[in-house]
């Protein structure tokens, strides 16, 4: 089963590479196929790429889902 996981953009830096932060943990992902993702925007995050630009309040629901379900713990990302 494939997994895309909400973060939120901190940083954009140089060839849409990304710093997100998810759950409290960053990661650098690539903003190739949503350029459009501003920092501070939330993405949904899958093997390495942004995937999807989400509001805010589906990336808090969503991760809150994942934290009842056992789904994902903060050192998983």
């Amino acid at each position: 089963m494939c997994l895309a996981i909400p973060a939120r953009v901190t940083t954009i830096g140089p060839h849409n590479m990304a710093e997100v932060d998810i759950m409290g943990v960053t990661r650098n992902v690539s903003l190739d196929l949503v350029p459009e993702a501003e920092s501070g925007d939330y993405v949904l995050v899958h093997a390495g790429f942004a995937i999807q630009v989400v509001d805010e309040e589906y990336a808090n629901e969503t991760l809150e889902l994942f934290k009842q379900l056992d789904i994902v713990e903060p050192e998983d990302v």
